[in-house]
């Protein structure tokens, strides 16, 4: 019975410094932090706050992730707005009554652009779901608007 009591308290003491050193280290702090940035999907801070844990300790394994993690979606979140940059100058190029052979060729460069773009674009298990079908779907638009105007 005794060793049981003493192989108990051996095993809590031990978590109980483990989780000590995690909850007060600068580096597992900021990566606590970082981590909840990258969950209400604030990937510009979730990465700056990685990128600070990583370089205060460069065996930290969670800031190296949510680094990597956030830029990946920070890939995303640009390709979206370039897509919706580009959707409004097509629309504006769309509203005129002929589109000439030069606004065609900006339209198919712009779609060149976007669809090369999406092709980087490589999904983790964790990225935001809805992050990557927007993208998708932006991917999808270019595709069949390019198919249009090379119809033409």
């Amino acid at each position: 019975m005794k060793p049981k009591i003493i192989f108990f308290i051996f095993s809590f003491s031990l978590f109980a410094i483990m989780g000590g050193f995690y909850l007060l280290s600068p580096s597992y702090e900021k990566s606590l932090k970082a981590k909840y940035y990258y969950e209400v999907s604030d990937y510009k801070e979730a990465y700056n706050l990685a990128k600070e844990a990583f370089s205060l300790d460069v065996y930290n394994r969670m800031a190296a992730t949510i680094m990597a993690q956030s830029q990946n979606s920070l890939r995303y979140v640009r390709y979206n707005d370039d897509a919706k940059k580009y959707t409004k100058v097509i629309d504006e190029i769309a509203l005129h009554e002929d589109i000439s052979d030069s606004d065609k060729a900006k339209i198919r460069m712009i779609c060149n652009i976007m669809i090369s773009a999406y092709i980087k674009l490589a999904p983790s298990v964790i990225t935001d779901k809805e992050l990557v079908a927007q993208s998708a779907k932006y991917y999808d638009m270019f595709e069949k608007l390019l198919e249009k105007v090379n119809k033409r």
